[in-house]
């Protein structure tokens, strides 16, 4: 009995862990779901804030968390000032496990650190003082930079031309979206993309 239990606990540890890790960065929900839509997106621009605030939150609740889409978000740098300094400590944040939060914040208070470009001070109003560190350090890596410039030159590869984009795959075909698309707009498409 104590076996059986013992393995029956370590398939859960392992389960639940898989299901963290599927949402504890960039990547959100299940990589089974039979959609998953790329989103190519940049901190610093006031479009992204726009379908960060208006569009996302109810894409996440009613199709991410559900278990129809996979949400995977890619680093597309634009021509903003800050767009590479705000990425990099997203980029850092995510590999501490921080990546919401600090996405949160640097699109929730975009219009400050855009002009005053303290995205520092922007992120660390999220994180402990050790975490802050962390990310500040890793922020600074030639890896993080590397993983930004890699997610542009995806992007670039789609043909991704401005921000946010998406990229809607679903059976093997990718269809591009760009631009702001209010919430009921791309509720409407995934349903009927979901019945097909």
């Amino acid at each position: 009995m104590k076996i059986t239990l013992i393995a029956l606990l370590s398939s859960f540890l392992i389960s639940s862990a898989v299901v963290l890790a599927a949402g504890s960065g960039k990547a959100l929900g299940s990589p089974t779901a039979s959609v998953t839509i790329e989103l190519y997106s940049d901190f610093a621009c006031p479009h992204c804030k726009e379908f960060h605030d208006e569009t996302l939150p109810s894409l996440i609740t009613d199709f991410v968390n559900t278990g129809k889409v996979y949400l995977v978000r890619h680093y597309f740098l634009l021509k903003f000032q800050y767009s590479r300094l705000s990425a990099s400590y997203a980029c850092a944040a995510e590999k501490i496990g921080k990546y919401n939060e600090v996405s949160d914040v640097l699109f929730l208070t975009q219009r400050n650190w855009g002009i005053s470009g303290n995205v520092d001070a922007t992120v660390s109003s999220v994180l402990s003082p050790a975490d802050a560190q962390k990310v500040r350090t890793l922020a600074k890596d030639p890896s993080i930079a590397a993983e930004i410039e890699r997610d542009t030159a995806l992007g670039t590869s789609e043909k991704v031309t401005e921000t946010p984009t998406m990229i809607i795959v679903h059976k093997g075909e990718r269809i591009p979206v760009a631009g702001v698309i209010s919430y009921p707009i791309l509720k409407m498409y995934l349903e009927k993309v979901l019945a097909r």
